[in-house]
C-alpha cells in the first residue's frame, strides 16, 4: 500500500509541475484498502485525526477558507465520515448508506469536487483532492 500512495503522489507531483501555474486544475487520490488489515489500518487514522481535531459525533465538517459547500448524509448505525477543505471554492458530500462505513474526504487549494458514496456495510476509504 506504502508503494501505490508514493507512486500516486510522484505522478501527481509530476502532473502539477508540468501545469502551467495560471492553468486552473486538480488532481485526485483515492485510497480504497485491499483487505481487513488496510481498511483497519485506514479506520485508526481517521480515529487519530478525530481525536486530534477533538471531533465528537459521527459526521464532521472542517472548513477554511471562502466559498466551500460540504455534506454527510448517514442511513444506518456505526457510520462515520469527515470533509475537511482548506483553500476556497471547494464541494464535498459523502453519503454512507449502511452500517459501520468509515471515510474521509480532504480537499485542498482551490476549486475541487468530491463526491462519495459507499452503499453496504463497512466501507472504507480516502479521497485526498488538490486544486488549483
Amino acid at each position: 500500500m506504502k508503494r501505490i500512495i508514493l507512486s500516486a503522489i510522484l505522478a501527481a507531483s509530476t502532473l502539477v509541475s508540468a501545469t502551467s501555474a495560471t492553468a486552473a486544475g486538480s488532481f485526485s487520490v483515492q485510497i480504497d484498502p485491499a483487505n481487513t488489515e488496510e481498511a483497519n489500518a485506514i479506520r485508526t487514522g481517521l480515529a487519530i485525526f478525530a481525536i486530534a481535531r477533538a471531533l465528537e459525533g459521527d459526521a464532521s465538517v472542517l472548513q477554511n477558507g471562502n466559498g466551500n459547500a460540504a455534506g454527510i448524509g448517514q442511513n444506518g448505525n456505526g457510520n462515520w465520515g469527515v470533509v475537511q477543505q482548506e483553500g476556497n471554492g471547494h464541494t464535498g458530500v459523502l453519503s454512507q448508506n449502511g452500517d459501520g462505513n468509515a471515510y474521509g474526504i480532504f480537499q485542498f487549494g482551490e476549486g475541487t469536487d468530491g463526491q462519495v458514496m459507499q452503499n453496504g456495510d463497512y466501507g472504507t476509504g480516502l479521497l485526498f483532492q488538490f486544486g488549483w
